[in-house]
């Protein structure tokens, strides 16, 4: 077993010398055979091992007993040990989600608080090919994709999985075989959750029934589907990075042209990717949800709309497809004055505006950044103000004679809705100078006649 679980190490780079390495221990036979066979291995590659428990306060005497044993195990190999006592059930209550799922976050939570106190590190847990196999019958009956069926990976993150090739038969043998002690969670053996029910009851099933080596065949296929997600992730990581015609921490913004030339399996995984950077995971995204997406941007039309989990609205305006999250900045009715030669950073916009004044002959003119612009200096009137858009604003577009309205400029330039109210407006006391990253104003355009120039950068 050993051997197994060092080749895996090297072929997935699980551990480098000199890693911290985080091993979260229940007291189970897979959690003590991945202790013990780190151990071994330690002793080919210089890395620290830390042990970390949580007892999820569901199971009374029996977890203390659990608890004490991990404690004891930890002090007897000289290993640093954490503890955390939860209660899972409550924090399911409180965050309406499954006592798998909290368990789950509250694990996590734990070992990344000790990975911040240690320095960083990796988390090592004991799924084995068997909990593979489990997994992949779970997601195969909740309905699934490509991405659901290759199953866990070797490395997602900071978690490695070592012994994930390994069976939990030979996982037995080696704890008989060194006759080190383990404890049994007898929750496990009652058919109380899908995973157990699937334990205990479907994979015998199968096992007797239709195929006896089900655990290998359901590895050989995760390992299969895992080798084509790997290739479709980093094609369509590449197409991703092409559309993105703008996004920030609350919104992302597709070209919706070259997203419709796209194969379905990648409009797919470029939709997930949104919602991953947006909602920082994709717990209750269903296909549904995508399909229901993938159909709104398919459809010809601009302002429809789709909500998502969390408050997440995927929306059409024009060739722009966007996904976007609530809680946006607040930026209508916003108002600054701009400090005359110096910097004034803007909060709502996480922006900041840099001006100078030079006269003529010493200032180099170049408007071909579409954030840095130049004009003429003594035909402002009073200050110089950041802000957004106001009902009835009104200017006069560089080149042309008479005034047009802000919103027709927006609409004709086919601006989106949501974005118009967060594109900052230059302007003084009479008019509008700028529509920063758009249009200049003719009425403060640089003439021979031209004495001193003001330069206006918006600096992001």
């Amino acid at each position: 077993m050993k051997e197994k679980v060092l080749k895996a190490i090297k072929e997935h780079n699980l551990i480098e010398r000199g890693d911290n390495i985080l091993i979260g221990v229940s007291g189970g036979a897979d959690s003590i055979a991945l202790l013990y066979v780190l151990l071994e291995i330690r002793e080919e590659i210089d890395f620290n091992i830390f042990v970390a428990h949580v007892n999820h306060g569901v199971r009374g005497e029996e977890a203390l007993e659990d608890e004490k044993y991990v404690e004891h195990t930890a002090k007897k190999l000289g290993l640093p040990y954490f503890l955390k006592r939860v209660n899972m059930d409550e924090y399911a209550r409180t965050r309406k989600i499954s006592s798998e799922e909290a368990g789950r976050e509250l694990r996590y939570g734990f070992f990344r608080e000790i990975l911040s106190k240690i320095g960083g590190g990796k988390i090592a847990v004991a799924h084995n090919k068997n909990d593979q196999a489990e997994t992949l019958l779970l997601r195969f009956f909740r309905g699934t994709g490509l991405d659901g069926l290759k199953g866990m990976d070797y490395r997602n993150g900071d978690i490695i999985r070592p012994i994930l090739g390994i069976e939990r038969e030979e996982i037995e043998k080696y704890l008989q075989d060194r006759d080190i002690e383990y404890k049994t969670d007898r929750t496990n053996l009652e058919p109380i959750y899908s995973r157990n029910r699937i334990r205990l009851e479907v994979l015998p099933y199968i096992q007797e029934y239709y195929n006896p080596n089900i655990v290998d065949t359901l590895w050989r296929t995760s390992r299969l589907m895992s080798i084509d997600d790997g290739f479709l992730d980093e094609y369509s990581n590449k197409v991703y990075n092409k559309i993105v015609r703008k996004k920030d921490e609350f919104s992302i913004i597709l070209d919706g042209k070259i997203f419709r030339r796209q194969h379905r399996s990648i409009q797919n995984r470029i939709i997930r990717n949104c919602i991953f950077e947006l909602n920082g995971n994709l717990m209750g995204i269903t296909m549904k949800h995508i399909e229901d997406v993938i159909t709104l941007f398919l459809e010809r039309g601009t302002g429809k709309s789709v909500t998502l989990i969390n408050n997440l609205v995927a929306k059409t305006s024009y060739d722009d497809f966007i996904i976007e999250k609530p809680n946006k900045k607040e930026t209508k009715g916003s108002i600054h004055k701009l400090i005359i030669n110096g910097s004034t950073y803007i909060d709502e916009l996480g922006y900041e505006f840099k001006t100078e004044v030079k006269p003529i002959d010493n200032m180099v003119i170049d408007n071909s950044d579409r954030y840095k612009k130049y004009f003429d200096f003594d035909k402002i009137s009073g200050s110089i103000y950041v802000r957004n858009r106001r009902d009835g604003d009104k200017f006069v577009p560089f080149g042309m004679e008479g005034s047009k309205k802000v919103k027709d400029y927006f609409i004709d330039e086919k601006i989106p809705r949501d974005e118009r109210d967060r594109i900052p407006i230059i302007a003084d006391d009479k008019n509008i100078i700028w529509i920063v990253g758009y249009r200049t104003s003719q009425l403060y355009r640089i003439t021979e006649n031209t004495k001193n120039v003001i330069m206006i950068q918006l600096v992001k």
